[in-house]
């Protein structure tokens, strides 16, 4: 199933334009995204590949359900995720957002240095749709696409200014997103921290269903 293999189906499709590849490994450019793709059921030339890909000193993220790593790898961190598919109800415009662009990169990766919403590099605009929240000039609140699969699209990269949060913006910026998504006839879905319990409260308000419980596995070749 696609969604719990997502960034090996994004890399393997959409975005496969983006990816670094060897044998049947992938993985994003690094100033785009942290991560590394095997197959469902990596064989040991898989992993082989895997190591060459990454090279020494370099560690890559996998992102799907809990995998055993050969001592061929050395783990660095590994940290629960869910993942959430949004209801049709969900897409809403939202007249405040507005399209950010490579000029905004900077402030962009200011708001996600201060926040922490998940990896979001110099390069990682160019993987979707972003959208933001501007108050007096400043970049306030954001949210865009990430992982494109078939069928689906990811929501990533929320994220609200501390003087800010509380004013229902993350909620008004995921519906906006919603609405890119589902005019491209796409279904959005997202993933959240497993212990990330204000995130998954927000996402079951607005009426997202569990599909999958994951793992982000940063793992780097022996």
């Amino acid at each position: 199933m696609n969604l719990r293999n997502p960034v090996y189906a994004a890399l393997t499709g959409v975005h496969a334009p983006f990816a670094e590849s060897r044998g049947n490994v992938r993985r994003y450019p690094p100033a785009m995204a942290p991560f590394l793709a095997l197959p469902d059921v990596p064989a040991e030339q898989d992993w082989a590949d895997a190591a060459a890909l990454l090279g020494s000193g370099t560690t890559g993220a996998l992102m799907r359900p809990a995998l055993a790593v050969p001592d061929s790898f050395k783990v660095e961190l590994e940290i629960d995720l869910v993942q959430f598919v949004a209801p049709e109800s969900l897409p809403a415009a939202d007249p405040e957002a507005v399209v950010l662009g490579v000029d905004d990169v900077p402030e962009m990766l200011a708001l996600v240095a201060l926040t922490d919403p998940g990896p979001f590099r110099s390069r990682t605009i160019e993987l979707g749709t972003y959208v933001g929240v501007r108050r007096d000039g400043e970049l306030i609140a954001m949210a865009g696409t990430r992982f494109a699969l078939p069928g689906y699209t990811e929501i990533s990269a929320v994220c609200t200014h501390p003087s800010y949060q509380g004013q229902g913006l993350a909620s008004r910026l995921i519906r906006a997103v919603a609405a890119h998504i589902t005019a491209a006839s796409q279904t959005p879905f997202l993933h959240t921290g497993g212990g990330n319990t204000n995130a998954i409260r927000l996402y079951n308000s607005l009426g997202f269903t569990l599909t999958n419980e994951m793992k982000v596995t940063v793992l780097e070749p022996v």
